[in-house]
């Protein structure tokens, strides 16, 4: 059995792990830290989750073979080197090891990296495209939850592809996090659909990233523009994701179909879909929904993609790639159904 602790387990990343470790039949919970509610049981907190009796700490003080960083970008990173020394591995759910170049990341999030050295060793832990390489890893970024709908859903023509890819999305307010808010009451987002970051989003570089990784070996020099613009949705949870792209050569659903399902046909959370999918299917679950085709007016690809922001987007995709690292069955812990309705 190996020891898991969780650092910042009262954001919404860090709760939703602390509930599917709690089922996961290889590890055990030893440690979870908190901030302001440092000192209390962690049942008192968050009473679904009573069955843990543990404490929650200001800070980890005793090894773990996996440590899971739920912090905001900048705090993760500098929580990840004393970790990595004591023999832990770690995944961090923060944007700080997502991007590989340094001078990206701190254009885009406007801070001064704490610990750039570590970003040449960090794993994209995005298991359907880097399985091996975070087989191997010590240090994980887990992806932004935009960016694991995206990337997903244009991997398999990443090299079928031609111009600006054009990414609409919309998340459900769980995204933003568990800090109060304005843009986030209620009586602010109810009955209304709002696009943000219209003039550029933290993850649009990510997404543009991978997109080039996959384009580089067959397709030099193509480009790897992104228009991403996210939207926020009057729900809890789920990312749904239309994905616009000019195919080089004239593409038929068919065939475009059956692309989709040889590239994830070893992938167990990825199902191209018969239909449309909707956020509603993927609740609770791990899995990440596809639909593509090509609509036949204009020889265009489209591609539509739903996840559970806090599942396949957070913490079920931390668990995934926690798995892969400890060499445990990839579905253990989050081999479970969408909740509905």
């Amino acid at each position: 059995m190996k020891s898991v602790g969780i650092v910042n387990v009262t954001g919404y990343a860090g709760v939703e792990l602390a509930r599917l470790l709690l089922r996961h039949p290889g590890v055990r919970i030893t440690q979870v830290t908190g901030r302001s509610d440092a000192g209390k049981a962690l049942g008192d907190v968050f009473p679904h989750l009573s069955e843990l009796d543990l404490t929650i700490k200001p800070e980890m003080d005793q090894p773990v073979d996996v440590a899971f960083i739920a912090l905001p970008h900048k705090a993760a990173a500098a929580a990840v080197p004393p970790l990595l020394a004591q023999g832990s591995k770690v995944v961090d759910i923060s944007a700080d090891f997502r991007l590989h170049d340094r001078a990206t990341y701190e254009s885009w999030y406007e801070v001064t990296h704490p610990c750039p050295e570590l970003l040449a060793e960090a794993v994209y832990g995005l298991p359907e495209l880097h399985r091996d390489t975070i087989r191997e890893a010590r240090l994980v970024a887990n992806p932004g939850c935009y960016p694991t709908a995206s990337i997903l859903a244009l991997a398999p023509v990443a090299n079928l592809i031609e111009g600006p890819i054009i990414v609409d999305a919309k998340s459900g307010i769980s995204g933003a996090g568990r800090s109060l808010s304005l843009k986030t009451h209620y009586s602010e987002v109810n009955e209304s659909v709002a696009a943000y970051s219209v003039n550029g989003h933290r993850h649009q570089p990510e997404i543009s990233q991978e997109i080039a990784e996959l384009r580089v070996a067959t397709s030099p020099g193509a480009s790897t523009a992104v228009l991403f613009m996210p939207h926020l949705i009057p729900m809890t949870r789920g990312i749904l994701a239309t994905c616009y792209a000019t195919p080089r050569e004239p593409m038929s659903t068919t065939s475009v179909r059956e692309l989709y399902q040889d590239f994830y046909r070893e992938h167990p959370f990825v199902r191209v879909t018969k239909s449309p999918p909707a956020t509603k299917e993927t609740l609770g679950s791990n899995h990440c929904l596809i639909y593509p085709f090509v609509d036949p007016r204009t020889g265009q690809l489209v591609v539509i993609s739903c996840i559970d922001n806090l599942v396949k987007g957070a913490s079920g995709q931390a668990i995934q790639n926690m798995n892969l690292m400890l060499g445990f069955d990839e579905c253990a812990g989050i081999n479970i159904l969408p909740v509905y309705p």
